[in-house]
């Protein structure tokens, strides 16, 4: 009974469980999973399409399964588990970043062998989606959503942040997670079709293209590579060097970059551009909320329509060891599932893991305005940096856990979610598809054009 009452938890909005217990725990944990080693057995497909490629993978088949029992309607989710689910989602898409920041510095020492032009064209992914993506998205009465749809490319460390820095009731999670479900769906063909129209015009030189392509999804670069090759056989081996390299730039200092400078930029051009449209933060025509306030009374303080409220889940000392222990075999058993094979060295791994998320959500208490996901990639990198005395050890424990799979479950929590906002993200129907394609389209050819233009020099 007295573990019982720690698990339950009370919220004064009115139609919401009133109990959080350990049945919603309990399912929470089981259906995850359970989906989780569903999209790990179906595996990878590819399907050829021309000389474009649709991968469907196991992040998609978690996302998409998730996704479904998140919103049918015979036996919803609650909102008291969904709760849970957000709980334990917030701590293990931390754990996913902080694997990721074990891979990124070993490579650091790469950096001395890159051009300018693979440098310069990050400036083109940070800030071309924003200069040319951001005003159609206000336009077209995105609202917040637009500042999450075009901030960057929304891959999985954007995403991350996103659930962190805004939470994953708010316009601007709803933006990013558009953006990078669209993306992880249909980016690969998109990308590859567009490289490929570009290539064709011969207006840039491959290797521009090439550097363009570095986007920070291996899959589209892939999809966009395959297409190049196809047009410069002879050059197919340097577009796929350089290709991958600006993509590890991306991945090393293009998060940093995005948190930065490029997301200040776009909250402070919002509001310019909000402000000569005349949108408000719903996107809705700030004119006519002139004339509906001259006309009724009604409160101004409602949330933003069909997001449900979900009850508040306290964290105490034993739910946080809880949900940290969760997280941690959930983890370890998605391992186990996909490499089938476990050790002691995995174990440890995933537990140093769980201590530097522990460390990283700490920091971000004492330090707000830095979030835990930047915390933890920073604390990673730099433990994993080879100039680093930590560097092998951390790299040696930590090495045979994929990334992918220690994620997984927490990807799944996330399809689980968008119950809450599924009427939200219907409610943006064509246009956050426009302003998606918009977005990679942006970000490939502004960084293509400064990758031209180092070139040139």
């Amino acid at each position: 009974m007295a573990s019982d009452a720690r698990l339950i938890a009370q919220t004064d909005a009115p139609g919401q469980d009133q109990k959080i217990t350990r049945g919603h725990w309990l399912t929470v944990v089981v259906v995850s999973l359970v989906v989780s080693v569903a999209a790990v057995l179906i595996g990878t497909h590819k399907f050829q399409m021309g000389p474009a490629a649709v991968v469907l993978f196991p992040i998609i088949w978690a996302v998409v399964i998730g996704g479904i029992i998140g919103t049918q309607r015979v036996r919803r989710l609650s909102g008291s588990s969904r709760a849970v689910a957000t709980l334990l989602l917030e701590i293990g898409i931390i754990v996913f970043l902080a694997r990721l920041g074990t891979q990124i510095g070993p490579s650091l020492v790469k950096f001395t062998e890159l051009g300018p032009a693979i440098l310069l064209q990050e400036a083109g992914h940070i800030f071309g989606t924003v200069i040319l993506a951001l005003p159609v998205a206000v336009a077209l009465g995105l609202g917040r959503v637009a500042v999450g749809a075009t901030w960057s490319i929304d891959r999985e460390s954007y995403l991350a942040f996103a659930i962190q820095r805004f939470g994953v009731q708010s316009g601007e999670y709803r933006g990013v997670f558009s953006v990078w479900l669209l993306g992880s769906l249909f980016g690969a063909v998109f990308i590859s079709l567009l490289a490929g129209f570009l290539g064709g015009l011969e207006i840039f030189d491959p290797r521009a293209l090439a550097l363009g392509l570095g986007l920070g999804s291996a899959s589209m670069m892939l999809g966009g590579v395959g297409a190049l090759s196809l047009l410069y056989p002879e050059q197919a081996g340097e577009i796929m060097a350089l290709a991958a390299l600006s993509n590890l730039v991306t991945n090393i200092v293009g998060f940093y970059a995005g948190v930065f400078l490029s997301l200040p930029l776009c909250r402070s051009l919002y509001r310019f551009w909000s402000r000569l449209f005349g949108r408000d933060d719903e996107g809705k025509s700030t004119s006519q909320q002139r004339r509906k306030a001259a006309e009724t009374s009604t409160s101004q303080e409602a949330l933003p329509v069909a997001v449900d409220v979900d009850p508040t889940l306290k964290v105490t000392p034993w739910i946080a060891i809880l949900a940290y222990a969760i997280v941690g075999v959930s983890a370890l058993v998605m391992n186990v599932v996909g490499t089938k094979s476990l050790t002691g060295t995995d174990a440890l791994g995933l537990l140093v893991l769980l201590l530097l998320t522990g460390l990283s959500f700490r920091l971000a208490k004492i330090l707000p305005s830095v979030p835990s996901s930047v915390w933890v990639l920073a604390i990673t990198t730099i433990l994993t940096a080879p100039f680093v005395p930590t560097a092998a050890l951390l790299t040696g424990i930590t090495e045979h856990l994929d990334v992918i799979l220690i994620g997984l479950p927490a990807l799944t929590l996330i399809g689980l979610t968008v119950g809450r906002d599924v009427k939200a993200l219907k409610s943006l129907s064509w246009k956050i598809v426009l302003v998606a394609l918009l977005t990679y389209s942006a970000s490939f050819i502004a960084a293509a054009a400064l990758g031209q233009v180092a070139l040139d020099w």
